[in-house]
């Protein structure tokens, strides 16, 4: 009898201990995470593994050459490259944080990933999801200054503002995963460590507490919100201006060149809005359980890949500034 307490001692304090990441010995095995993925579709994880490679090697080649194009063509050095620029070096890091793992999960059968890359993919992927979101509605604000205030967008847009605005974009993505990951990590839980996804995600974090949850949802649901839709409401705004300004002009030339200049920035924009809003609104719906591992591998991987095809197809800026950086043709895109 006595041995039997005092084996079922530890087990009686573990959950008083209420672990937290943050406080773990990373070098444990009782300490990871388990990221289940796609691990119940073994032949869907070989094909995942070549697309997600592919996907990812195109990803750091298309926007490395963003990045380098825009910072030594002399015909690039605009607001939009330089917002651009951001955008592609924010494509590159979050997919770095998550598709070196995921690939690693995919090849094998280990599924385990540390306490603390847990936490640092949690940090990074927060903070550089929420910076994009800002990011686009920065980019959607450059359309309405080139179509509305043609005569003025050398002034609204000057290089001190849009500093600024960059700035303000990556300060509110650290920011925003302070909130959130502070919230999740902090979480007392014991038991099982796995986690339904392919990455370390808020909503499959806190499915692993053990106490009452619904204050923190609601908080983290707040915080979604803000950096989801306000944005998006600031994007929108700028487009309604937009199309009332051409509306107005009543010009098919007018609308050509308003397309040419918001065009590539819409597709990138319901790229993203609509795959990430599936996933972060309705976290715990029966659609986003199902098909949210899925819809996240689009926004975390197909989409910083298309991205930089979507803004050089048809840019003949983009084109031009290529042709003079490896072939030296200074003629090309004119």
């Amino acid at each position: 009898m006595q041995d039997r307490k005092a084996d079922s001692r530890p087990q009686h304090h573990a959950p008083k201990k209420a672990r937290r990441v943050m406080g773990m010995n990373s070098s444990s095995a009782e300490d990871d995470f388990i990221l289940v993925g796609f691990s119940g579709q073994p032949n869907l994880e070989k094909t995942l593994f070549v697309v997600v490679l592919v996907s990812y090697l195109l990803t750091l080649v298309g926007n490395t050459i963003i990045i380098l194009i825009s910072s030594i063509d002399p015909n690039l050095k605009t607001p939009m490259y330089f917002l651009l620029t951001h955008l592609s070096l924010v494509d590159i890091c979050l997919t770095t944080s998550i598709v070196p793992q995921l690939l690693w999960n995919l090849r094998g059968p280990a599924k385990t990933i540390t306490a603390l890359c847990c936490a640092v993919q949690l940090y990074i992927s927060l903070a550089l999801g929420s910076t994009e979101c800002v990011l686009l509605a920065v980019m959607a604000f450059n359309g309405y200054a080139a179509v509305c205030k043609p005569l003025h967008y050398a002034a609204v847009m000057n290089p001190r503002l849009c500093q600024a605005l960059a700035g303000v974009a990556w300060l509110s993505g650290v920011g925003n995963t302070l909130i959130q990951s502070i919230v999740t990590l902090w979480l007392p839980r014991f038991g099982h460590q796995w986690l339904h996804h392919f990455f370390c995600v808020v909503h499959s974090m806190i499915k692993l507490a053990c106490v009452s949850v619904q204050a923190s949802e609601v908080q983290l649901f707040i915080a979604s919100l803000v950096l989801l839709l306000l944005p998006l409401a600031l994007l929108l705004v700028s487009y309604g201006h937009i199309v009332n300004a051409v509306i107005r002009i009543k010009s098919v030339q007018a609308w050509c060149k308003a397309l040419g200049t918001c065009g590539s920035h819409l597709m990138v924009v319901s790229l993203f809005y609509g795959t990430i809003t599936a996933v972060y609104i309705q976290p715990n719906s029966s659609y986003a359980c199902t098909y949210g591992k899925f819809i996240s591998l689009f926004y975390t991987v197909v989409t910083p890949t298309l991205n930089p095809l979507i803004y050089t197809l048809r840019n003949r800026d983009v084109k031009g500034a290529l042709g003079r950086l490896f072939h030296g043709d200074r003629d090309l895109g004119s």
